[in-house]
């Protein structure tokens, strides 16, 4: 009976700091919301099964930290510094067709993951992407490139054959100084005419960030600066 009592006791105070502190999708959360959100779950869900321990004393910690909370999404709304160091600033990881390599191990993502985010977000031609942007969210918004953007509905019956033309696989053959084997096989390349083309453009495999091919044989090599 205790459990019971405790758990909606819990559960109105929950409501009542979710209420207060908005709605967010879990998404969009940043660092510091996802460690309240979990310090809170955390305090709620030992008040309810420690039944040794005094109702009130969890109750004043999930208050104190739902006034934490509050405070500093008061303060962080109306001073863009606070902002800041509360939720971080967005970081640069892809700008003028190359990886920002101090950004990307700042973030501890690497390539594969950067190309991960543009294939779910419609990318799949690294030479089509002008800007990726690592979110305070943790998301990565992308920009393409001005000519590689969606058509309006104005252009689509004049481009549709040439957006489609443009549309095209492209084989990850190199990533991060790695060779990827079952990309060379759907490209119907060898790992000897790999190394043949980087020793022809004096290029090292360590040096490699990417390296894709398409089906006109059309190759995009990124480098390490």
């Amino acid at each position: 009976m205790k459990i019971i009592i405790r758990s909606l006791v819990m559960f109105i105070i929950l409501f009542i700091i979710v209420k207060i502190l908005g709605k967010k999708q879990i998404k969009n959360l940043t660092l510091y919301d996802y460690i309240l959100s979990i310090t809170i779950g955390s305090i709620a869900a030992d008040c309810i099964i420690s039944i040794d321990k005094p109702l009130i004393d969890g109750v004043i910690a999930l208050v104190v930290f739902g006034l934490i909370g509050y405070i500093t999404t008061l303060l962080s709304y109306h001073n863009h510094n606070i902002e800041e160091v509360m939720d971080g600033e967005p970081l640069i990881l892809f700008e003028n067709n190359n990886f920002n390599y101090k950004n990307l191990d700042h973030a501890k993502l690497s390539v594969a993951k950067i190309l991960e985010h543009c294939r779910l977000k419609g990318c799949f031609d690294i030479n089509e992407l002008d800007s990726a942007i690592l979110e305070p969210s943790g998301d990565i918004s992308i920009l393409l490139k001005s000519n590689n953007q969606p058509l309006t509905s104005s252009d689509i019956k004049n481009d549709m054959k040439k957006n489609t033309s443009k549309q095209m696989v492209n084989y990850t053959l190199i990533v991060d100084g790695v060779i990827n084997d079952n990309e060379l096989k759907k490209a119907k390349k060898s790992k000897t005419w790999l190394n043949n083309y980087l020793k022809d453009k004096k290029k090292k495999l360590d040096n490699i960030t990417l390296l894709t091919i398409n089906k006109n044989n059309k190759i995009t090599i990124l480098e390490k600066n």
